[in-house]
């Protein structure tokens, strides 16, 4: 192994072009750890908010290499580690640092082996959305029998959540803006499609929203909501969160249903039965877009333009 390897660092705080590619020192696997030879990175919405404006769930002081999820396989594993895992295909969270690279040292207690027939960019592209939309579904409860209004149909989650609630018996709207993004929806079984972007766009009455857009488009969900609905809100692409008054959902009976915050156990859990999802053709994610590792500013670019259909992947080898 050379000294050096390909990386992104992010310089500062602001906009896609404090993204630039370089190199960094090649990492070691110390104890308890594992180095994966990485061959995609994972691109999020979330990591575009926390590169713009330093908030958000990572904390990371530039220069530094972010990137939050990776799969590849594992070429050295260090002291307490199972050698095993020596040359499995494996996907796993970072924790926020350091993904944006051609290797990566990480915890080998949170390496999700892929199974066999299920490729690698596809378990990259379940890795935070697959888990995201499973415990949105079991957070909400069953959807079996009900019409369920998926909110930014077309994206990472959306897609996934599309699928899952099919899966679980639900008639499913899927909510996207504009013709394209439609179609795509369409194709993953939606049984009705709407475009938010239409002055005039909701809906028959729904039994359960799932919200990843927010602001305007999400209260107006809201109001197609019969008494005794639920709704979950787990993105805000339109820059604002839902803000629905809890008084008014209760007066109309209506649920807010709380995300929870997993603990790592059962986030690994969660991504485990996404992938055997994958691997049963339950579900499949839409990569709608990559781009190679150098060019993880375009990247986050296309997603803040609000341009991506499904999830957006980084090609490092």
């Amino acid at each position: 192994m050379g000294d050096a390897v390909r990386a992104v660092w992010m310089n500062g705080f602001g906009g896609p072009e404090v993204l630039v590619a370089g190199e960094a020192p090649d990492p070691v696997a110390g104890p308890g750890q594992a180095l994966v030879e990485v061959a995609y990175a994972n691109t999020t919405f979330v990591e575009t908010q926390y590169r713009r404006t330093g908030q958000g769930p990572f904390r990371l002081e530039p220069p530094a290499i972010p990137g939050n999820g990776v799969g590849g396989v594992v070429t050295r594993v260090g002291e307490g580690v199972d050698p095993g895992l020596v040359g499995q295909r494996v996907i796993t969270s970072t924790g926020g640092r350091g993904g944006y690279a051609e290797r990566v040292a990480v915890d080998a207690a949170g390496l999700v082996v892929v199974p066999d027939g299920v490729p690698l960019d596809t378990a990259v592209a379940l890795l935070a959305d697959g888990r995201t939309a499973l415990l949105n579904l079991r957070a909400v409860g069953d959807v079996a029998g009900l019409r369920v209004l998926v909110l930014a149909a077309a994206g990472g989650v959306g897609t996934l959540l599309v699928q899952l609630a099919k899966a679980a018996g639900a008639t499913v709207v899927g909510a996207a803006g504009g013709a394209e993004k439609g179609e795509v929806v369409r194709g993953l079984g939606a049984d009705e499609v709407v475009d938010y972007t239409e002055p005039d766009w909701g809906a028959d009455p729904v039994d359960v929203v799932f919200d990843g857009v927010g602001g305007p488009t999400a209260r107006a969900a809201f109001e197609l909501l019969r008494p005794g609905g639920r709704m979950l809100s787990f993105g805000l692409a339109s820059g604002e969160w839902a803000g629905i008054d809890p008084d008014l959902a209760a007066g109309r009976g209506v649920t807010l249903v709380e995300g929870r915050r997993p603990t790592p156990q059962e986030l690994a859990d969660l991504v485990a039965t996404v992938l055997r999802h994958a691997a049963d053709g339950t579900v499949r994610p839409v990569i709608g877009q990559r781009f190679p590792l150098d060019r993880a500013a375009d990247a986050h670019a296309a997603i803040e333009s609000r341009a991506t259909v499904g999830k957006t992947l980084l090609e490092v080898r």
